[in-house]
């Protein structure tokens, strides 16, 4: 039947290339189990063949179909352009056609994903929260004075960064466009400055692989290629905005003539993660908003904490005082500072009576260092589980159900983001799927981009709930940026490679030192923007002095930048650099093994003194005398003796 078959299909390529891999894999197992198969084997041929066939082929070179499965020994040599295609059959055949074993291990797997999954969330949640109180005050002053562009993008970027969170960022800043306490371009830069802090997040959780080096160089890569698209895209759209003010007129045309108020919306996942973590720790996003706001000069403002009666529950510590009915703090309500209590689930394990901002900010660190203990354990149990899932699959079948269509992945990626109000939840669950390779990098991108679009939704919906109309077009600047970005750097091929380029080239570099994501995060969200804020700031003083001074150092700033292309460039800087990550991995392997070799080397000298028949003392003699200069070769005793000395 076989050129019946391939008359039929003549005319399409991938089935009949599909049909002739079935072909061939049929005759190779056919003589596979011919020359190998045994008396017990020949018993029950079908459970032999799959046996033999999957216990011993770990590697694509041994397939005749050169397919790459899940789990083998050269997974990470196969090449996105050489992943064949499969079909949605097979698809189907593999993710639904299982026996009751094989079902009952994929319903503990699942349950074991859902549960290392939840508490994943919550690390995250937790680490929010006490990034919160960490940095709540600093935060809440950078967002508190009007700024120039430089400093208010750096600002922006600054104050995600410490609080772990784009969503509070834009959300507070169109508050305070709202109160009027920044303007309308001041709120553009800080919110273009917010969307590249929130791409910390997910590049602190690649870093929870970095026990396997093929995963740390796709998760980073992945990781980091929201970064470089975010980084690209503010290096485009923040002159521009400078020069021709775009996004503020755009959207000054789209705006009604008022807004109604409206309520706060919180996703599903944070209704399902927040009562747990709210038990252990819940920030009071309020202390932020106030400093940021003028409302009050500083932290020691909620200082001491004071419950009522002594009784720590959120009536008598939390609830807010009706100044105009009268009512004082310590007498008719009580106050909270950066830790608060919850109307539903009470007051938090870490909040404490009578507690000054030292005792907070001690919580704040305990809780941060929990939450990251909490989110690599979850990340490795994820990671485990999801690896003994997908053992033995073949790479086409994954590359098939995950290869969508660009479009669709953005809309996907938007779509989780508003469930979840957070980017940085969706980018740091989506990483460890790229790190095992279940995701490959090109459609992690336009999930990153989706989550870019929904992660604005939190900055409309808070310009709903004020009725100002300023607030709502920050809202929209913040959207119109991000589809902007978008709109420059995914849909034509050649520009779409520069962010996949980038974020490889930081995934290669993971290979030679894992030194590298700790100095990228510390260099690009805090070394670089504190420079940028400090030259800033010299021009902010508006005296002749100091801006002489700045103009000066920026002036330096941008020939060592010169100079530094040019060596990195010209003068061979790139090779200099990866020579010398080599000589450290190297020496770093050289020391891991150290011991093992001074072992093996002590064993082949006691062979060797065996073989020569040489005692101890004369060795020690004959090394004394080597030292001098003077010793003199020992001759083998025999023939034999010399023929085993130099097999050996």
């Amino acid at each position: 039947c076989y050129p019946a078959s391939s008359h039929y299909l003549k005319n399409t390529p991938t089935q009949l290339a599909f049909f002739e891999r079935n072909i061939v894999d049929s005759h190779y197992y056919t003589r596979t189990r011919a020359s190998t198969m045994s008396t017990t084997e020949a018993q029950d041929p079908v459970k032999s063949e799959t046996n033999k066939v999957e216990s011993v082929i770990r590697s694509r070179k041994e397939r005749p179909t050169g397919s790459t499965h899940f789990g083998d020994a050269d997974w990470d040599e196969e090449q996105v352009d050489e992943i064949g295609d499969a079909t949605w059959g097979e698809v189907a055949k593999a993710c639904c056609v299982h026996d009751a074993k094989e079902w009952g291990k994929i319903f503990v797997g699942a349950c074991g994903a859902l549960f290392f999954l939840y508490f994943f969330l919550f690390a995250l949640e937790l680490l929010g929260n006490s990034a919160k109180v960490l940095g709540g005050c600093r935060a809440g002053g950078l967002l508190s004075d009007e700024t120039n562009p430089v400093a208010g993008l750096v600002i922006g970027e600054l104050a995600t960064a410490l609080i772990q969170s784009s969503s509070t960022t834009t959300s507070i800043i169109v508050s305070l466009v709202g109160a009027e306490a920044v303007s309308v371009n001041t709120g553009i830069y800080l919110v273009m400055g917010a969307n590249i802090g929130t791409s910390v997040t997910n590049t602190i959780v690649s870093m929870g692989q970095m026990a396997d080096g093929a995963q740390l160089e796709r998760a980073f890569a992945g990781a980091t290629v929201h970064d470089i698209f975010n980084l690209l895209s503010v290096a485009i759209l923040f002159p521009l905005e400078i020069i021709s003010h775009y996004l503020y007129h755009l959207t000054k045309a789209m705006l009604p003539d008022n807004v109604k108020d409206g309520e706060a919306w919180s996703g599903p996942i944070k209704k399902i993660v927040s009562p747990l973590s709210d038990k252990i720790l819940k920030s009071n996003k309020d202390v932020i908003k106030d400093i940021a706001t003028g409302k009050v000069e500083s932290c020691d403002t909620y200082y001491p904490v004071l419950c009522l009666d002594g009784i720590e529950d959120y009536k008598h510590c939390a609830s807010k005082c009706d100044k105009d009915a009268g009512e004082e703090v310590g007498v008719d309500c009580g106050r909270v500072g950066l830790i608060t209590c919850d109307k539903t689930t009470g007051c938090p394990a870490f909040f404490q009576n009578g507690a000054n901002l030292h005792d907070d900010s001690i919580s704040g660190g305990v809780c941060l260092v929990l939450s990251l203990f909490l989110l690599i354990v979850c990340l490795m149990g994820l990671v485990n589980v999801l690896q003994r899932g997908l053992a033995g699959m073949s790479t086409r079948i994954i590359y098939k159900a995950t290869n969508v269509n660009g479009l669709i992945g953005i809309v996907i990626g938007a779509a989780i983001t508003i469930l979840v109000q957070s980017s940085s939840i969706t980018t740091s669950v989506l990483t460890p799927f790229v790190g095992l390779g279940v995701i490959q990098l090109e459609q992690m991108l336009p999930l990153t981009l989706g989550a870019n679009i929904g992660t604005t939704i939190t900055g409309l919906l808070a310009a709903m709930v004020s009725d100002n109309v300023d607030a709502l077009q920050v809202a929209l600047c913040h959207l119109f940026f991000n589809i902007s970005g978008i709109v420059i750097w995914y849909p034509i091929p050649i520009m779409r490679r520069v962010p996949l380029r980038g974020a490889r080239a930081l995934g290669r570099a993971t290979r030679r030192s894992r030194l590298v994501p700790p100095i990228y995060i510390i260099v690009v969200f805090f070394v670089i923007p504190l420079l940028l804020l400090g030259l800033s700031s010299l021009f902010m003083q508006k005296t002749v002095g100091f801006t002489v001074l700045g103009s000066f150092l920026v002036i330096g700033v941008v020939l060592g930048i010169a100079r530094f292309i040019w060596w990195w460039k010209k003068q061979e800087g790139l090779q200099k650099c990866l020579a010398c990550l080599d000589r450290r991995t190297d020496m770093n392997n050289t020391m891991k093994t150290l011991p093992e070799d001074m072992q093996f080397l002590k064993s082949k000298v006691s062979l060797l003194a065996e073989h020569t028949g040489l005692p101890e003392d004369e060795e020690a003699g004959d090394a004394q005398k080597g030292s001098d200069g003077t010793a003199e070769e020992v001759a083998p005793e025999n023939e034999e003796v010399a023929i085993e000395d130099k097999e050996d």
